[in-house]
């Protein structure tokens, strides 16, 4: 059973050690709650993901920030599921949180001197990677008597020499 799927106003009550009718003062029932969530995790994975890029560029910071998503997503599990998982995505707040980190994937990205809509391509193929490999690794999909982690760094490392060839010729990589 996945994390947030255990999640209830009751056990929420329960280890604030408040009644449950007191958390429908600040929190719109339960739904209210995973939006919630799902915007902390998404404003505390910016912050994870910006202390790992400062000062860096190009390679590096792709490997700092891919690092850091890793990282987070195993230190909060929960967190990073609700942040995935369904919340409202009208949300100017959650919204706004999302923008941060595709701006800061951006400002990575500009090492390569990308045109936008390839810099966007490249953002959505990070995304990919990273979110398919934690959630498989989450998933305990990862059974082979493999390095995990040699596994994840061979795959960054291709992501990025990808890049390098498509900032060469990018114009054949967009037909």
């Amino acid at each position: 059973m996945e994390i947030l799927d255990q999640l209830s106003i009751g056990l929420l009550a329960e280890k604030l050690e408040v009644r449950p009718p007191s958390l429908y003062n600040h929190l719109d029932g339960l739904n209210g709650l995973k939006q919630k969530l799902a915007i902390q995790g998404v404003k505390k994975l910016h912050e994870h993901l910006l202390q790992a890029a400062v000062g860096r560029s190009g390679d590096d910071a792709i490997r700092k920030i891919s690092n850091a998503y890793i990282q987070f997503v195993r230190m909060h599990p929960g967190l990073y599921e609700a942040s995935t998982r369904f919340p409202d995505a009208n949300d100017k707040e959650l919204q706004q949180a999302q923008e941060s980190i595709v701006h800061l994937v951006v400002q990575v990205l500009q090492a390569y001197n990308l045109k936008e809509e390839m810099a966007i391509h490249m953002i959505r193929g990070l995304r990919s990677i990273l979110h398919g490999f934690t959630s498989i690794e989450q998933m305990g999909g990862f059974g082979m008597p493999l390095d995990i982690n040699k596994s994840y760094s061979i795959l960054i490392n291709t992501f990025i020499e990808g890049i390098h060839a498509v900032a060469i010729n990018e114009d054949e990589y967009m037909q």
